[in-house]
């Protein structure tokens, strides 16, 4: 039996519910011009989101999310990466990995917070890996991702060297 006419049941309520919370929390602040910027705040968003919403994680990890603001979402940060100089299948490939990090950290990081274990009397190497769910780290290692994203985009554009005058990296 349906909930309402238009939700088969209670996966897809679930899905139309972090639909419109994810709408109201992912569009970041800074410029689209700032291509890094933009992408890495739009990463923390989703990140942040996913951590706070459980149900909204357990939604990421079952199956792809194609409600209408994670399609937004994702041609929006498709459109910026190739606005800063990647092709289509670049741009495709960095969408996927910036955003298979992001919800990968994100089910470590609320794993971790909700078993709130203490760290009193933990050794030096716990408290360090314990570090590396933390949001600092979570941006750390997206700049090393961001990183790899323009030297490959540089790289692809000394291989052309037909892009004179053309969209910069």
């Amino acid at each position: 039996m349906s909930l309402y006419g238009h939700v088969r049941g209670k996966e897809d309520l679930l899905d139309e519910v972090v639909d419109k919370l994810l709408c109201e929390v992912w569009r970041p602040r800074a410029k689209e011009e700032n291509w890094r910027a933009w992408i890495a705040e739009a990463a923390d968003r989703l990140r942040r989101f996913l951590v706070r919403q459980p149900a909204a994680l357990h939604v990421y990890l079952q199956h792809p999310v194609v409600s209408p603001s994670a399609v937004t979402r994702m041609n929006v940060m498709m459109r910026i990466l190739k606005n800063a100089g990647l092709d289509e299948l670049t741009a495709r490939r960095a969408y996927g990995t910036i955003h298979t990090y992001t919800i990968g950290f994100a089910a470590l990081e609320a794993s971790r917070t909700r078993a709130g274990h203490s760290l009193v009397g933990a050794t030096k190497l716990v408290r360090q890996l314990s570090s590396f769910t933390s949001s600092g780290q979570f941006l750390a290692g997206l700049d090393y991702i961001l990183d790899g994203v323009l030297l490959g985009c540089r790289n692809e554009l000394r291989t052309q060297n037909s892009l004179i005058g053309g969209p910069e990296c």
